[in-house]
């Protein structure tokens, strides 16, 4: 008896012994990332292969990795450099440790799936470094199944097509760059209109995009999504660009390092881009880009960057035409019925953002910014509908100043028990747009004032504030948030004998919940839910008593994301959206019209495929079921819509001197009207790009529609009347997409 009583208290001694010494070597691993020249590293992924903890290095280089012991493997992935693999010893876990990660071509092998809500944004910036964007029109479509158009020349901003969204210029997509807000509410001609051109492409460093409304850092328009270009902080070498091609096409783009030392960089950026375009009537299009930026960083303390800017554009424009004109032999596709359409339009940015280091593990970032903008747009939807004599052109024109500041304090590494971890932030804000002399009038020639329909100021603010939590547990990630915004809306009418101002305001909560779970560090599993909104115009808001102000957005995705072999990223998400109201422009009004609820239902395929050092292959398939609740089958279809999209392509890099890209995008057949009884039309469009590249000088060609194909960018249903006509016509009017176009570039780095 006093036997087995001796064994049992023996084990039960070495049980306890074992125990202790794993809480005792269960600790966390701190250290600091840099690379090869010493420069800290932020968000590089650190992934624990033994017990399956997961972390990320902060604004200062710094990681810290709970449950860590003797004999863990910890990957440290970055895009750019080569995973490295630390085997945990002693003096790790006592000491610290420094990882230096080696530059290398950037590839599908440096990523890592682990339980990050953007996860698919770090995916994605493999595509960006590997096919940098061209123009002004590639920023957005390197989000995944979002496409756009353009159609009034090239100084209007595109319209958006996103998850079975007709977005126009940006109702239901938050975009930003650099968390300065792009979107313009109560805009002179749509709502969330958001125009891009002011962003130099090659001051791009990546972008930031989220599908979906379960971001409570981001507000107003973030239903269908969000997208953030992040600039450039600094640049490695100055560089000289000049491109010259097809339709009288030049542009110079011109990147110069003027301050390098220790702490602080800066550089300017600038770019001037000329062309007629491919129709009849020359587009004189002309656009000027200036950029200053100044980044300082004292390590550990703070980083600021300030960023000047100011962008000006000016053109004409064919506008869409009706298809009966083209079969008529009244002009071809690349004609008019009035070429005096066009507009004018210019931005100045002046932004603030600026990190404090409260510790190793807290910060206090503050962005502020304030933007003076003026646009002024002439249009003819109808042509001769509603004036049979002078014709249908209306001017719309705003002149608008925006400020705004938001402060968040962020505290990460919070160790919870042995093995969880918990983070959180909390931040506050608020936005005013003054827009002074709303303007919509019926002009004849660009000249002649025949009627004013609308004119007026706009004063609206938005105030908000935010918390968001993550809580690790296990393979477990948890990230509920809240949010609070507040807007006040102030119209009034100066077309009114007497003073006629009105004002509303209205609050809303929207509540979110993200769970992930990562399987392995190459796996993860995601469900998300929350609730978004976007705004209404101030307009429309004032005139209706503060009805329909702030419609709700209710969201849902379920998907994963997958890395089977170290060369391989696989996606998938199935995803519901739901309504309270949606908004359909009217272009012959000018006008937003609400049009009842909606629901949307789609699926989202993606792969990604390194199939050599130098040869990337990637592909994204969207299928989306959109209708309105509120209308009889048949009648229900939303216009314009897309259902199925597509897009693609492969990218050639180092491979000897050559690099390259050729894409593809695909938008499928659609409807146009509720009823299905008009369609407007698919295509299938290739682009292609290559470059040779020996010492510091790069040549290369850029072509856009490579098999020449014949297509439409933009199409909508719009009842009209041609001069020559007694009675008025509803059918597709469209602007011709971009033939076979050829440009040569050349550029020199220094």
């Amino acid at each position: 008896m006093n036997y087995s009583s001796n064994w049992a208290l023996r084990l039960l001694t070495i049980f306890l012994i074992i125990g202790a010494f794993n809480i005792t070597n269960a600790q966390n691993l701190k250290g600091v990332v840099t690379d090869t020249s010493g420069a800290l590293l932020e968000n590089v992924g650190i992934f624990n292969q033994t017990s399956g903890q997961h972390s990320h290095t902060n604004l200062s280089g710094l990681f810290s990795l709970p449950s860590s012991q003797i004999n863990d493997s910890i990957y440290f992935s970055n895009l750019g450099y080569k995973t490295f693999v630390l085997v945990v010893n002693q003096n790790h876990l006592s000491e610290g440790v420094e990882v230096i990660l080696e530059e290398s071509s950037i590839n599908l092998d440096q990523v890592v799936v682990v339980s990050k809500v953007d996860a698919m944004s770090r995916i994605v910036n493999v595509d960006i470094q590997n096919d940098p964007v061209k123009s002004s029109q590639e920023i957005l479509r390197k989000v995944p199944g979002l496409l756009i158009g353009q159609h009034a020349g090239g100084g209007k901003a595109e319209q958006i097509f996103l998850r079975g969204f007709d977005i126009d210029h940006g109702t239901d997509v938050a975009i930003s760059v650099d968390g300065m807000p792009v979107n313009m509410v109560s805009h002179a001609h749509g709502q969330g209109y958001a125009d891009l051109h002011f962003v130099i492409p090659e001051t791009i460093d990546n972008i930031n995009f989220g599908k979906g409304p379960y971001y409570a850092d981001k507000g107003d328009f973030n239903t269908a999504g969000f997208v953030d270009l992040n600039l450039k902080k600094s640049i490695d070498k100055s560089m000289l660009s000049y491109e010259a091609g097809q339709f009288n096409t030049n542009r110079f783009v011109g990147l110069f390092n003027i301050l390098e030392s220790s702490k602080s960089d800066a550089y300017i950026a600038s770019e001037l881009y000329l062309t007629d375009g491919p129709f009849d009537s020359p587009q004189n299009f002309n656009r000027i880009n200036i950029l200053g930026r100044y980044h300082y960083k004292d390590i550990g303390k703070e980083e600021l960057t300030l960023t000047a800017s100011h962008f000006q554009s000016k053109w004409d424009a064919s506008g869409q035409v009706p298809q009966r004109a083209i079969d008529q032999n009244i002009i071809g596709r690349f004609g008019a019925i009035d070429d005096t359409e066009g507009g004018q339009t210019s931005r100045s940015n002046l932004m603030l953002n600026h990190t404090k280091f409260l510790g190793e593990e807290q910060f206090l970032k503050t962005r502020a910014f304030v933007s003076k903008y003026d646009f002024e747009l002439f249009s003819n939807f109808t042509f001769f509908l509603e004036d049979p004599v002078n014709g249908d052109q209306i001017r719309q024109y705003e002149d608008r100043t925006i400020m705004g500041a938001e402060t968040v304090f962020e505290q990460i590494n919070i160790v919870v028990g042995e093995n969880d971890t918990f983070k959180y932030s909390g931040g506050i804000g608020f936005r005013n747009d003054n827009v002074d002399d709303v303007t919509l009038e019926h002009t004849l020639n660009r000249k002649t004032v025949l009627e004013q329909y609308a004119f007026g100021d706009v004063d609206e603010t938005n105030v908000y504030g935010f918390v968001n939590g993550e809580y690790k547990t296990g393979n477990w990630t948890f990230n509920p948030s809240v949010r609070v915004d507040y807007f006040n809306f102030d119209y009034e009418n100066k077309l009114s004998n007497l003073y006629d101002n009105k004002s509303e305001s209205k609050a809303i909560i929207s509540p979110k919940l993200n769970t992930l779970y990562a399987l392995n560090r190459n796996w993860q599993l995601f469900l998300k839910t929350g609730m978004g909104f976007h705004s209404n115009d101030a307009r429309v808001v004032t005139a209706n008593e503060g009805r329909d102000v702030l419609p709700k957005a209710y969201g849902v995705d379920f998907g994963t994301i997958i890395k089977p072999v170290d060369k391989l990223v696989l996606n998938a998400t199935l995803w519901g959206l739901f309504l309270d109201q949606e908004f359909v422009y009217v272009g012959d009004a000018g006008i937003v019209e609400p049009s009842g609820k909606t629901r949307r239902v789609g699926v989202e395929l993606g792969g990604r495929y390194q199939l050599s050092d130098w040869l990337y292959l990637y592909s994204d398939v969207n299928y989306t079921y959109a209708r309105s609740t509120e209308e009889p089958d048949g009648e229900d279809y939303i216009p314009l819509a897309p259902d199925f999209t597509a897009v693609g392509g492969l990218s050639i890099t180092d491979l000897g001197n050559f690099s390259g890209n050729l894409n593809y995008r695909y938008l499928g057949d659609r409807a146009a009207n509720e009823d299905n009884s008009i369609v407007a039309e698919g295509y299938f469009v290739t682009d292609l790009n290559l470059n040779y590249s020996i010492k510091n000088w790069t040549v290369g060609i850029i072509v856009e529609n490579l098999f020449d194909t014949e297509w439409n960018e933009t199409q909508f249903a719009t009842e009209s009347r041609l001069f020559n006509e007694t009675a008025s016509v509803e059918e597709i009017h469209f602007t011709p997409g971009t033939p076979f176009y050829l440009r040569g570039k050349v550029s020199v780095r220094f």
